[in-house]
């Protein structure tokens, strides 16, 4: 019997032959990605266990980007400790701010994710990397002190769900009304310890950035990761960005799904996932006036160029409601300075929008757009509980990035097909 690409790959990285879902193993890790919130924690313990080692600099990557530029003296100080043991192990792959960007836009956009891969990172969206035929997954900051001391990490198999998509997208609905319809269909925790792995027709005409919104949401699913397995489109981004060889792997026609899932995306219409979970998408035709006091274009989900300009096309000639607030928030320093060049930040200033350096800000509540008692939000990042962007009694709505720039202009939740007739 054959295996799904996750089970290749786990098992390549413990050494054996072939695993099967729910064993237990160690593997060995490609990449370690560390951020400025939940690293400090894991130096500490480090630390305190006399154990304050990385166990390959070569394989860390790090980037400051919750709290960039910093808030407050506490972030300052996450900042700060994060920075010295950079330092102290040289460690190269620092972005320091300037450089930076939100961690999973920034891995692998400098090439650091190939096919074939396993990865972590403790940030539960690391499935994000999936979108390269990776394996990759969160993990909670004790086990990313493991995983730097040791580059390994322990795993139980998971077992893999298949999500067919079929079709030809319509004008006006993209990757992320794909992964809100199935998060819909499943629930928070339908996929829960699985691997989802993305196929069909549709991947092929997806680009990278559109395939790691979906990966980047397994999570909201509960999925211990979101897998596609690589293309010529795939190798070809990562072929621009690193030079360091890779093999792709492929699931095998005969390899055992726990359960699959047809999607036709011809019928879908732009999703909007009303709080406070991502899984109550309703379809925008569906959905009454509802105004919206901010509207926030960003996040590891959708602050990428290609983000930027679906939501430039819309705002082009036209203004944000005045009663509204619109945050445009690229992910990556690269990123920024691509959209300035390309003349979108033009566009979205004519608009009425304010730009930002690149962080997540507001998407956990950080910062940089924190929403008031009362307040409504429609965004692109990926979460919508209680308190997620501000105050307990505020409301965020989840959609593309076209949905939320198509909202900002008539200030109330709208179809972005309308601004494209």
């Amino acid at each position: 019997m054959g295996m799904t690409i996750t089970e290749k790959i786990l098992a390549a990285h413990c050494g054996k032959a072939r695993v099967e879902p729910g064993e237990m193993i160690t593997a060995k890790m490609d990449a370690v990605l560390c951020n400025d919130i939940t690293t400090p924690a894991a130096i500490t313990m480090l630390k305190a266990k006399g154990m304050d080692r990385v166990f390959d600099p070569d394989k860390i990557v790090v980037t400051p980007d919750h709290f960039v530029p910093n808030k407050d003296i506490k972030s300052a100080e996450l900042a700060k400790r994060l920075r010295e043991w950079v330092y102290r192990h040289n460690i190269q792959h620092y972005y320091e701010i300037g450089h930076h960007g939100v961690c999973h836009a920034i891995f692998p956009e400098e090439g650091y994710v190939r096919p074939g891969t396993a990865v972590v990172s403790a940030d539960s969206h690391t499935c994000t990397h999936g979108a390269l035929g990776a394996f990759a997954t969160g993990i909670g900051s004790t086990d990313l002190a493991a995983v730097i001391y040791s580059g390994e990490l322990w795993f139980k198999v998971p077992e893999s769900m298949k999500f067919v998509l079929n079709g030809r997208l319509p004008e006006g609905v993209y990757s992320k009304d794909i992964i809100m319809e199935i998060i819909r269909r499943t629930g928070v925790d339908g996929a829960l310890y699985r691997a989802m792995e993305f196929v069909g027709p549709v991947i092929g005409e997806l680009s990278v950035e559109a395939r790691m919104t979906i990966c980047n949401m397994a999570i909201e699913a509960g999925g211990k990761s979101g897998v596609i397995a690589a293309d010529d489109t795939t190798i070809s981004y990562v072929q621009a960005r690193t030079d360091v060889p890779f093999e792709a792997v492929a699931s095998d026609p005969d390899a055992t799904y726990v359960d699959t899932m047809d999607v036709e995306v011809s019928e879908l219409e732009p999703m909007v996932a009303f709080p406070h979970l991502p899984s109550n998408g309703k379809r925008v035709s569906q959905i009454e006036k509802i105004p919206v006091d901010q509207a926030y274009i960003g996040s590891c989900t959708n602050g990428r160029i290609e983000d930027l300009r679906i939501a430039a096309k819309v705002f082009e000639g036209r203004k944000v409601a005045s009663k509204t607030r619109c945050l445009i928030v690229p992910a990556t320093t690269k990123v920024w300075r691509q959209a300035m060049d390309e003349g979108l930040f033009a566009i979205f200033q004519d608009a009425g929008c304010a730009i930002s350096t690149p962080t997540c800000g507001a998407c956990l509540g950080g910062y940089m757009g924190i929403l008031a008692e009362g307040e409504r939000c429609v965004s692109t990042t990926n979460r919508n509980f209680v308190g997620r962007m501000g105050h307990p009694k505020s409301e965020v709505y989840l959609a593309s990035p076209a949905t939320v720039a198509a909202s900002a202009v008539v200030g109330v939740i709208a179809d972005p097909r309308e601004m494209f007739r």
